[in-house]
């Protein structure tokens, strides 16, 4: 039986059934044990792939379309962008490149914040996203 399945067991025991929601949390998000602690889940190594992985045009045009809203909406005001389960960092990547031509855009980004469990793919996304003002969170819930 996996580590998993013995804790899902030992909870069972102690509290009586789970709800669907404590099941499918743990099996995704249990420390060392849930699917995306224990090893790639991205990419053609992993389990699936997602569409910035195969091309970068829908996070340049997500960006660009991002910065023409903002210009048109909300010129000047602050800006705090949040990508949940960012990856790699792919998408966050590729529209940060594609927006680099309106600088007005990106000096109103005071936090780019990022909603990640896995601390590998956090390290991946650290260095895919270099000298971006980022934040990481494990839940939405820590979101200002």
């Amino acid at each position: 039986m996996s580590r998993l399945a013995d804790i899902l067991r030992r909870l069972v025991d102690l509290n009586g059934p789970l709800d669907v929601g404590q099941f499918m949390a743990l099996c995704a998000a249990h420390r060392g044990a849930g699917y995306y602690h224990r090893r790639e889940t991205i990419g053609l190594a992993g389990d699936f792939v997602t569409a910035p992985e195969i091309s970068q045009t829908f996070g340049e045009l997500l960006g660009l379309a991002l910065a023409a809203f903002w210009q048109q909406a909300h010129p000047g005001q602050p800006i705090a962008l949040v990508e949940l389960g960012p990856g790699r960092g792919t998408l966050m990547a590729d529209l940060w490149r594609a927006t680099a031509h309106v600088p007005s855009f990106h000096r109103a980004i005071r936090a780019v914040h990022l909603v990640e469990i896995s601390s590998s793919l956090r390290q991946l996304q650290r260095r895919a996203l270099r000298g971006l003002p980022l934040v990481f969170h494990e839940d939405v819930a820590e979101l200002p």
